[in-house]
C-alpha cells in the first residue's frame, strides 16, 4: 500500500485490525487478536486478507505493522560518502527523534522541533489514516541513520495536492550529498503520488537552509514578519514551495 493510497477496507473486522495497528505503530500480532477477541482462525484469515492487500505487514519477530511503500533502500555513492536512502520503519522512531531534535537544537528549524515533539508524543512514525498522514525517509550510513525527509499529507480534500515538507542531516554529514538525495527522494515520491506543490517554512536566520532549498529549485513565496521570537528576538519566517 502507498501510504497516498486512501484506507478503504470494508469488512468490518479488518477494518478493526487495521485502525488498531495504525494506531500503535507496531504491536505483535498475538496481542492484536487477543485484544480485539478473535479466535485464531478467523484472526488469521483477516490478516491472511489484509496481507495479501498491502494494508499490513508482518515483521520477522512477528510484530504488526502498516504496510507502506517499503523498499530495501537505494544505495548511492556521492562526494566520496557511501550511504542508503529508505522508507523509516517503526524501529528507527527513537532514533529518530534524537537526529531531528539534534539538527533542531539552535533554533532554526522550528518545523522540525514540531515534526520530533509530535513523532516523540505519539511514538509512531508513519501514519496513514482518516485524519492524518505523513511519510519518512532516512539516510543511513553504516546501518547508522544520519538524516530523513518528512512528508505531512494534508487530509482536507483543499489541500489534498499539498504536502510539507521537512529534511535535515547531522552535521558531521553534511557536504556529501546526502541532504540532496533525501530532498530529491521526497519530491520524487511527492509527484509519484499525485502532489503538486510542496512547502517548507525556515526562520530568516537560516541562511543555510535557504540557500540548500534555492539551490534545488524552491523560492520564497512568502515572508511573515516577526513570527518566531527566537532567544528573545523576533525573526521572519520564511515561507518557500516547490511545484512539481
Amino acid at each position: 500500500m502507498e501510504l497516498a493510497q486512501r484506507v478503504s477496507i470494508e469488512n468490518r473486522d479488518r477494518k478493526d485490525i487495521y485502525e488498531y495497528v495504525e494506531r500503535r505503530g507496531s504491536v505483535p500480532a498475538e496481542t492484536v487478536r487477543r485484544e480485539l477477541g478473535f479466535d485464531e482462525e478467523a484472526f488469521g484469515h483477516h490478516l491472511a486478507v489484509l496481507r495479501r492487500d498491502e494494508y499490513v505487514r508482518q515483521l520477522d519477530d512477528d510484530d504488526l505493522e502498516i504496510a507502506f511503500d517499503t523498499d530495501t533502500g537505494t544505495v548511492h555513492e556521492q562526494e566520496g560518502s557511501r550511504f542508503t536512502i529508505r522508507t523509516a520503519r517503526q524501529a528507527d522512531l527513537s532514533g529518530l527523534v534524537g537526529i531531528i531534535r539534534q539538527v533542531a537544537k539552535d533554533g532554526s528549524y522550528i518545523e522540525a522541533e514540531t515534526v520530533a515533539d509530535l513523532i516523540d508524543y505519539e511514538e509512531i512514525l508513519l501514519r496513514n489514516n482518516s485524519a492524518e498522514s505523513r511519510m519518512f525517509f532516512v539516510a543511513t550510513v553504516e546501518d547508522q541513520v544520519v538524516g530523513w525527509v518528512h512528508l505531512d499529507l494534508p487530509e482536507t480534500e483543499k489541500l489534498r495536492h499539498t504536502a510539507k515538507l521537512t529534511v535535515g542531516v547531522l552535521d558531521e554529514y553534511r557536504g556529501r550529498g546526502i541532504g540532496g538525495t533525501l530532498l530529491k527522494k521526497g519530491s520524487t515520491w511527492a509527484g509519484e503520488n499525485d502532489f503538486e506543490k510542496l512547502y517548507n517554512s525556515i526562520p530568516a536566520t537560516n541562511e543555510e537552509a535557504r540557500s540548500f532549498l534555492e539551490a534545488h529549485g524552491w523560492h520564497t513565496e512568502a515572508i511573515r514578519e516577526d513570527h518566531y521570537r527566537i532567544d528573545g528576538e523576533y525573526v521572519d519566517e520564511v515561507m518557500m514551495a516547490r511545484s512539481l
